[in-house]
């Protein structure tokens, strides 16, 4: 069945969803090389980084809420989940970590400027998250059963509220946001959007003669950020401190 093939594809697509959408990368370079003069705009470029730290707002609070034990992120073993999570984030959309995915990544496309090239990458994000997606959602129902069916039945799937196909009830987490696990989670997503702006300001204000990008102040921001990214990596890698008990799946 044509559904039972989307579902292997994205159990294939899973163990490397964090890694496939840096194809994006040497074309969005591209087309900021290319950028049309309006999109030079400050009001525009400030608008672009809003929706790239929206998307990463909805990661944030997907993360620092989640329960242990509802979802895994380890690439070789595919689906790991102890329990369904229903609230915060999840009471609003059934994947929420995929629509922060999708306005972090829109943030660098629409900075180009190049609106069609915005909207190849929503059909191709689509496509591709979609596969994924279904396949999570063919795990899930198999191991909940009703209660995965039931849920489902309530909260959309990628778009949330008045938008979606229908609306959802907000149901607070009932747990504090760990900002800790956030940091341990998200500190390469986030130094991965702050660099992608960075480069594509390069290209874009070299594409147009300007050496903006090579001022002191600058240089500084980005030295500031990468210094931060290290620091972090460190921190997971080296120590406990970003370590949050229970919280080993999520």
């Amino acid at each position: 069945m044509l559904k039972d093939e989307l579902v292997r594809r994205g159990n294939s697509l899973f163990r490397w969803r964090s890694f496939l959408p840096l194809v994006l990368v040497p074309p969005a370079l591209w087309m900021g090389w290319k950028c049309p003069d309006w999109a030079h705009a400050k009001a525009w470029q400030v608008g672009c980084w809003g929706v790239g730290l929206l998307g990463l707002w909805v990661r944030a609070k997907t993360i620092g809420h989640v329960p242990p034990g509802t979802s895994g992120r380890n690439t070789s073993e595919g689906q790991v989940a102890e329990s369904l999570n229903t609230r915060e984030m999840y009471s609003l959309v059934r994947h929420p970590l995929y629509l922060g995915n999708y306005l972090m990544w829109m943030g660098l496309v629409l900075a180009t400027g190049r609106l069609d090239f915005a909207m190849v990458v929503t059909l191709l994000y689509m496509m591709y998250y979609l596969r994924i997606a279904m396949a999570e959602e063919a795990f899930l129902e198999a191991k909940f059963g009703a209660t995965y069916a039931e849920w489902s039945k309530r909260v959309p799937a990628f778009v949330p509220g008045r938008w979606g196909s229908r609306r959802s009830a907000w149901t607070a987490a009932g747990n504090a946001i760990s900002w800790r696990h956030v940091l341990k989670r998200e500190y390469n997503g986030t130094y991965a959007l702050v660099l992608g702006y960075f480069a594509l300001d390069a290209v874009r204000s070299a594409g147009a003669g300007d050496p903006s990008h090579l001022t002191f102040g600058w240089q500084v921001g980005l030295a500031v950020c990468t210094l931060a990214f290290l620091v972090l990596r460190f921190l997971k890698k080296r120590t406990q401190v970003l370590h949050v008990e229970g919280r080993e799946f999520t």
